[in-house]
Order: C-alpha cells, then sequence, then structure tokens
C-alpha cells in the first residue's frame, strides 16, 4: 500500500506478480489482496464554509468556483481563499476553501499554524466542532466571525465498505498506519470514517507528513 504514482503502481504491480510466484512455488495460497489501493495524502490547511459565510466574504448570491476535483467524490478546492485572522492580529492568509459548502464552517490547522497565528487548538474528527475556539476569516467582500470550529484534524482512513470489510473495521475503529522509509513512524490513532461514497485514502496534515518524510513513493500500510 502507498501513495500513488504511475512508478508505485508498476512497483506494486511487480511485487504482487513476485509474491504470486514465491506462493504459487511454496504450493500455499496467496494472501486476500486488499480492494483497492492505499493513498495517503497530506490535506493542507484549508477551510469548509457555509453559504452565509461565503456570501459574507465574496457578496450576496456569490458560489465557490471549483479549481480542482479532490479524490473523494464531489470534493474539489475552491479558486477562492480567505484570510483567517488569529489572536494579536496575527493572520494566515491565502487559506484555501474547500466545496461544496457545509452546514458549519471548520478551520483545519496543522499544529505549527495554529503557533504562527496564537491559537490553542485541539486535535478533533471534521463536524466535531463544540467548544473549539473561534476566529475571524476576510474576504474581498467583507468579514465572518467564527464563533468556533478552528481545529487540528484527527489523523484518519476514509474508506468504503469493501474496504472495511477487507482490513476488518467498521465506522469509527481506530487502525494504526505504518510510515516506511528512513524517517518510519507509526500513527496508533488513525480513526476509521467508512461511507459507501468514500474511496480509500488516509489524510494527516503537514506537520504530521513532514515528520515521518511522506513522499508520494513511500511505501505505508494499514494494521489493526
Amino acid at each position: 500500500m502507498s501513495s500513488s504514482t504511475q512508478s508505485k503502481i508498476s512497483r506494486d504491480l511487480i511485487e504482487q506478480l513476485v509474491r504470486e510466484q514465491v506462493y504459487a512455488a511454496m504450493k500455499q495460497p496467496a494472501p486476500r489482496q486488499a480492494p483497492n489501493q492505499l493513498l495517503v495524502n497530506i490535506s493542507a490547511r484549508h477551510c469548509h464554509l457555509t453559504q452565509e459565510a461565503v456570501e459574507a466574504l465574496f457578496g450576496p448570491g456569490y458560489q465557490l468556483k471549483p479549481m480542482k476535483d479532490l479524490y473523494q467524490h464531489g470534493q474539489y478546492a475552491a479558486k477562492e481563499t480567505v484570510t483567517l485572522i488569529g489572536p494579536r492580529s496575527r493572520v494566515i492568509s491565502n487559506l484555501r476553501i474547500l466545496g461544496p459548502c457545509r452546514n458549519l464552517n471548520q478551520v483545519e490547522l496543522a499544529y505549527t499554524d495554529s503557533i504562527a497565528l496564537g491559537f490553542d487548538i485541539p486535535v478533533k474528527m471534521s463536524g466535531d466542532i463544540a467548544g473549539t475556539p473561534g476566529g475571524m476569516l476576510m474576504g474581498p467582500h467583507g468579514y465572518f466571525e467564527m464563533k468556533e470550529g478552528i481545529i487540528r484534524a484527527q489523523p484518519h482512513v476514509h474508506m468504503h465498505p469493501d474496504d472495511a470489510a477487507f482490513y476488518g473495521v467498521k465506522h469509527l475503529d481506530t487502525m494504526k498506519l505504518k510510515v516506511h522509509g528512513p524517517l518510519a513512524m507509526t500513527f496508533d490513532q488513525l480513526i476509521v470514517r467508512v461511507d459507501p461514497t468514500f474511496k480509500l485514502e488516509v489524510h494527516i496534515d503537514t506537520d504530521e507528513g513532514n515528520a515521518c518524510g511522506l513522499k508520494p513513493d513511500t511505501f505505508c500500510e494499514l494494521t489493526k
């Protein structure tokens, strides 16, 4: 399992063929293959906004404009960005909005981002924003005050039910992500999120990705 590139997919295929030959020579059945290839992605700081917030920041009736489709079905990075104003007027500009609009406002930062802004933010699952810090967003049309919703996202894995069945897990279980390489490490509290619309994908933030030296061809694996 790995972060996907064309070269890595080719290596995976070669490794699979070699394994099949080894098990055939041993006259043993090859281990069951995962239904989908694992993708591990670094999720950089971003925000999810309600339509109300979008209109406050960009003007009445404004609609987000898709710039790039994301791996998960129906999700995209919008062309629009905002400025996040933290304590003591420290700011992060060009904070990317991810669409489509949601029913709550949420900003996801890495730990180093929160230090730069002066925030003390908790590690939370997306959508679990009760009691979290708020902040001020600034757009070309105006400001929008978030009463809460600034978090550091819990490392998690999106799974289709077929993937969950293969790994023997269910929604909100925890798994381990083993990242190999020169800076090898294991994430012990990877939260499982299962939905029929999901593709198999792990999300970690920029701090976590840099700490383990994650690259497109880094070998990664999920274990219970």
